[in-house]
């Protein structure tokens, strides 16, 4: 034992884990792994974008700024001695899997659930068809956002109908249907205020395969639809009749409860000339995107649920004209060269954390958040799923499964020996200034740089960057 209590490694040095992917789940197991392991521990946190907070940077709709300063909070676990951001490092590119296992003692997979599900429906590919994935990067500033792709297709934009109905359905439609002095305030890139300011939207319109009682969305969400500057949210009163199931499930369920409460006040709005019609429709699924060349309109089947909860068509159409349509029904996670994923739930198999493969387990491979379990919660559900993953991976340590053996090369040496060029927490850092810098021109606190390379300039512009741990 050391002073301070801590067992101290076999051959003196700390246990060496690398963690892949600085979103939330990355953060908490690298903060949960170097402020509570009873051996010293420490952490490189990987990613392939030279940002670090995942969807909190490239998720969160930037008109939610409360919800987005969790970065604060997440940042704080960066600042650790113990842990080194290492991003602008993409696993299977700039080093193998195989590679990177041989520079640390184990591996955390966090690096979520970035592919969208398809509809899977006839003329889904027509131009003026979007997955939320791909909106939701552009309006973030990801950089790997297809501008001409989304730009194209909000082109002219007059109704839009956004699928789903859950949280990311609900944020497309809220910056769809926003006055642009509502956006001008947000770290929107100044190119996606620029079309978003120009695309004349007149109606958007939110669509889900059953009722109110099965939507995912949150109430604090769902309220905030109501308090947009040029919108005025619509509800059908006869959405809102409930067969017992479906009264039995909002009973059993709060966030429903309250979701039908707010939906109700809305039923008796009427739409307003000059304003946006904001619609919530349900016991609708869409069949076919109708159009040509670009989309012109939805057809849609009306729905019955059953008691479990199973939506079946009743053979009744209508048609939704749209330029737009934005599907957001769900994600899907998907490997990393050399780590299996299962196809049919797009995540990693697993037990209480520890990867598996052929199914039995493969000592120093560990998963956590959406890759491990789905893309189901919150924010802050990633901080439990990272401490079950950390509590295995310890529990591993103290069996002896995993420890540190002999010395290794550094890893961020031996990526910039291969030509990479890792952006560490100083850079980040760079990157930060030149963001508050460059949102100071047009009076916000932040604008966010979108291109990979301006993120990079920043780097080699500022001074002193960072060369260690």
């Amino acid at each position: 034992m050391s002073e301070d209590g801590e067992r101290a490694p076999e051959d003196g040095r700390p246990l060496r884990v690398a963690v892949v992917g600085a979103g939330p789940a990355g953060i908490y197991a690298a903060e949960t792994l170097t402020r509570r392991a009873p051996v010293p521990v420490t952490v490189d946190l990987i990613d392939r974008l030279p940002t670090p907070f995942g969807l909190v940077r490239h998720g969160i709709a930037p008109d939610h700024p409360k919800m987005r300063a969790i970065r604060d909070t997440l940042h704080r676990a960066l600042d650790d001695p113990g842990v080194r951001f290492v991003g602008n490092v993409e696993v299977g590119t700039d080093i193998t899997l195989e590679d990177l296992r041989s520079h640390v003692d184990a591996v955390v997979y966090t690096y979520g659930a970035a592919l969208d599900r398809p509809l899977s429906i006839d003329g889904e590919d027509l131009t003026g068809s979007l997955a939320a994935t791909d909106l939701v990067a552009w309006y973030c500033g990801h950089p790997d956002a297809d501008r001409a792709k989304v730009e194209t297709a909000l082109t002219g934009v007059r109704r839009a109908v956004v699928v789903g109905v859950g949280n990311v359905a609900l944020d497309v439609a809220r910056v769809l249907a926003r006055a642009p002095q509502e956006l001008e305030p947000t770290d929107m890139p100044q190119h996606v205020l620029d079309v978003l300011a120009a695309t004349p939207v007149e109606e958007v319109t939110v669509i889900g395969r059953r009722g109110p009682a099965h939507a995912s969305f949150t109430t604090m969400e769902l309220r905030e639809l109501d308090g947009l500057d040029q919108a005025t949210v619509l509800v059908d009163p006869a959405d809102l009749e409930l067969t017992p199931a479906a009264e039995e499930r909002v009973a059993a369920d709060r966030n429903a409860t309250r979701n039908l409460a707010v939906l109700r006040e809305w039923a008796g709005h009427r739409a307003e000339p000059g304003r946006v019609r904001l619609s919530l429709r349900f016991y609708r699924r869409p069949m076919r995107l109708l159009g040509d060349d670009r989309v012109t309109g939805v057809e849609v089947e009306r729905t019955a649920v059953d008691d479990d909860g199973r939506a079946t068509g009743t053979g009744e159409y209508e048609v939704l004209p749209a330029d737009l349509v934005v599907r957001s029904v769900g994600y899907r996670g998907q490997g990393l060269p050399g780590l299996p994923v299962d196809p049919s739930t797009g995540t990693v198999p697993h037990e209480e954390g520890r990867v598996l493969r052929e199914g039995a387990r493969s000592p120093g491979e560990y998963v956590a958040g959406w890759i491990k379990r789905g893309p189901t919660g919150v924010v802050g559900t990633n901080k439990h799923d990272a401490r079950e993953t950390v509590a295995s991976l310890l529990a591993d340590a103290e069996a002896g499964v995993i420890a540190p053996h002999g010395e290794r090369d550094d890893l961020v040496d031996t990526l910039r020996a291969r030509g990479a060029e890792p952006v560490l927490l100083e850079d980040w850092r760079a990157i930060d200034a030149a963001e508050v810098a460059l949102g100071a021109t047009r009076g916000r606190a932040r604008t966010t740089m979108h291109e990979r390379e301006a993120l990079l300039a920043a780097v080699r512009a500022a001074s002193g960057q960072s060369g260690g741990r």
